[in-house]
């Protein structure tokens, strides 16, 4: 009796093992989305913090919006923030107090890393630059002052100056360099 119990055991072991080695884990930590994310840093302030909301909400002279080309997913929750600090007295250098009814806005936009890149495409140069624009001007309004977006029906900004050139918040496997980064953090 004993030799058949400790049989039964070995087999569901067995069973457990063999199952684990072929049965994928959950597709939400190997997968991921790859999108641009949107950021914002408030007059005075050095760090960039992810926007809550889509690119429709009111901003102030002295605020930087970025944009970075990232990637997502329930293993790596934190998009990446543009490489570049929201600088406003180094971006908008050399640019004057606008008239009355303007303001400035300094404008990050990161095409991403190599590693995020689709396949056959080129990474577009890092768009750094100062943006005056109307007094009620809203983030939006910032980014189609300098690029050309292209946006899914619900308004989801798809590409920037073309890049990507035709996906929309696709779903890839997470990078592997990214998985790394996540290991040597804990």
């Amino acid at each position: 009796m004993k030799s058949s119990f400790v049989k039964k055991i070995a087999t569901i072991a067995s069973a457990i093992i063999v199952s684990a080695l072929f049965i994928p884990s959950a597709q939400a930590a190997d997968k991921g989305y790859r999108y641009w994310g949107y950021f914002q840093s408030a007059p005075g302030q050095n760090a960039w913090t992810m926007a809550q909301t889509g690119p429709t909400v009111p901003i102030a002279d002295g605020d930087v919006e970025g944009w970075a080309f990232t990637f997502s997913s329930d293993k790596i929750p934190d998009a990446a923030a543009p490489r570049v600090a929201p600088n406003f007295a180094k971006i908008c250098s050399g640019i004057k107090t606008p008239a009355a009814g303007k303001k400035r806005i300094g404008l990050v936009i990161d095409f991403g890393s190599a590693f995020l890149r689709p396949k056959g495409e080129s990474i577009p140069r890092q768009i750094t630059k100062c943006v005056v624009v109307d007094k009620a001007a809203l983030g939006s309004d910032v980014v189609y002052a300098v690029t050309k977006i292209r946006a899914s029906a619900s308004g989801f900004f798809c590409g920037l100056n073309g890049y990507p050139a035709k996906e929309c918040g696709v779903e890839i496997p997470t990078p592997a360099s990214l998985l790394s980064n996540q290991s040597s953090k804990k």
